[in-house]
């Protein structure tokens, strides 16, 4: 893995670069939370549970006490029993069907399409949240089967800035937020217009 810099932070940092639960689960709890706060959670996660993530470590784990370890503070997001909740069903799944091992999802595909296919089975992980994850591994990881940016739609789109796929600096932190928040003003002009 290389050394990413999703969370802006050094230390949250190397345990995404160095853990691919850790990875899928920062991009599990980018939604409704910022970007960088999403992916700097698996390491005060890691802190707070006293070693390395593992999904059957996390599928064991009492739920109430992962609940807690969600809630801080600091939160690890904005809904943290429901998150809690989802990361520990994404990390059984992750068990039953993978070994345990997040980057069986990748490594064993065969095609862009087949990882993007393994994300979407995962709980949490709609179209475009694993669209985001497969151009995040094209992009920043090096794992690029035959397909890839296909599989990953825009976002694998080179030199965009629409993800955390495209965030290697503060600055290009700054395009994608810039990028996101234009998305939302049209979206929201174009309902107000076809409200009118």
């Amino acid at each position: 893995m290389p050394d990413l810099t999703l969370a802006q932070d050094a230390d949250a940092d190397a345990v995404l670069s160095a853990n691919p639960l850790a990875l899928l689960i920062g991009m599990l709890l980018d939604q409704q939370f910022p970007m960088e706060r999403a992916f700097a959670s698996p390491a005060l996660l890691t802190e707070r549970l006293g070693g390395p993530l593992t999904a059957a470590g996390i599928a064991e784990y009492d739920t109430e006490a992962l609940v807690a370890a969600f809630t801080g503070p600091p939160a690890l997001h904005r809904y943290p029993r429901s998150m809690a909740e989802r990361v520990q069903a994404l990390c059984r799944q992750l068990v039953a069907d993978w070994g345990g091992e997040a980057e069986r999802l990748w490594v064993d595909a065969a095609s862009g399409r087949e990882v993007l296919a393994n994300l979407q089975s995962l709980p949490g992980f709609g179209k475009q949240k694993a669209q985001i994850f497969t151009a995040l591994l094209g992009k920043q990881c090096g794992v690029r089967p035959e397909g890839w940016r296909e599989a990953a739609g825009s976002y694998g789109d080179e030199g965009s800035r629409r993800s955390i796929a495209d965030v290697v600096d503060p600055v290009t932190l700054g395009e994608v937020r810039d990028f996101k928040q234009a998305q939302k003003k049209a979206a929201k002009a174009a309902k107000a217009e076809s409200a009118s």
